[in-house]
């Protein structure tokens, strides 16, 4: 099967481009060649830029818009678009379909499928090891403020032990910065390092308030760390049945101040009952699955 890509930059290392790099590397797994003259489907990540297409169209979403510190309907024209002109949707958690359905209406072809983790690369990634006396945390993003920095230092001055580290990846601005002997900033780090980081720590800490289903995290459980998260959003479909979870309001799923997000209770905490597949394999052979579905129903 012949599948292109769109929208996807493969020099970048954000979330969903990361994501495209290990999708390519396990599709080619399964007789799937990506981006050729003649494709039999497209798929698109978030939004299209293209009119017209000359095979069956699948959109993977990894969230829309909602702030209302910004005007969230016209940042979600073009997603919306693509959405209401793709032949299937790729929906990257339970929350991110709840979410999406709300505002654009329900998809009459769709699926979820979590986002995985590389576990061959993993495997063979050996991990930092700062000194034999210490313990490692991790947490790593893109420092936007319902990331919530903050709140995972809090976390961790308040949990951690004398002998416990924070590393943190990721630019921070330096008024975010605090000063503390036991925090670490690494600054913004290549994915082999994200995985030797993740490999040395015990706990990594993603404490984001309504994130949709962070690849960081699946990387982080599948190099070995105890997940700490919040209720709020997808990140516990992917944190694994051990996670930490610091139980939150329910969202309703109106817009709200998303770079606002409210103070958490640590003492709040609930069972995780998620524990979803994280092996890129399975992950691509469910992509291609999924697509091959729609190339059929389309051509029949």
């Amino acid at each position: 099967m012949n599948i292109n890509l769109e929208n996807v930059d493969l020099q970048s290392n954000s979330g969903p481009n990361s994501f495209g790099k290990k999708l390519i590397k396990y599709m080619s797994g399964l007789d799937v060649k990506i981006n050729t003259d003649k494709p039999d489907a497209y798929l698109c990540f978030i939004e299209s830029y293209k009119t017209e297409y000359d095979a069956p169209l699948h959109q993977r979403l990894d969230g829309i818009y909602f702030n209302t510190d910004f005007n969230y309907n016209k940042q979600n024209e073009k997603i919306k678009k693509t959405y209401d002109i793709s032949n299937g949707v790729i929906f990257q958690s339970y929350f991110n379909r709840q979410l999406i359905s709300k505002y654009f209406g329900r998809h009459n072809n769709s699926v979820i499928i979590h986002n995985g983790a590389d576990l061959e690369t993993i495997e063979n990634i050996p991990p930092l090891v700062l000194d034999t006396h210490k313990h490692m945390w991790s947490c790593a993003s893109s420092w936007r403020p319902h990331k919530r920095l903050d709140e995972n230092i809090r976390f961790f001055l308040e949990h951690s032990t004398k002998d416990d580290v924070l590393m943190i990846a990721g630019e921070v601005p330096p008024n975010q910065k605090i000063n503390h002997d036991k925090i670490n900033y690494l600054g913004k780090l290549n994915q082999q390092q994200l995985y030797s980081l993740y490999k040395g720590s015990k706990y990594f800490i993603h404490l984001a308030w309504l994130d949709h289903c962070p690849n960081v995290v699946v990387d982080a459980r599948a190099c070995g760390c105890k997940i700490i998260c919040s209720s709020a959003g997808g990140t516990k479909e992917i944190a694994g049945e051990d996670a930490i979870v610091i139980k939150e309001d329910e969202w309703d799923f109106e817009p709200v101040k998303l770079y606002d997000p409210p103070p958490m209770d640590f003492n709040k905490k609930v069972e995780n009952l998620w524990d979803k597949d994280y092996n890129m394999k399975n992950i691509a052979i469910r992509y291609v699955d999924f697509i091959k579905g729609t190339f059929i129903a389309s051509n029949n």
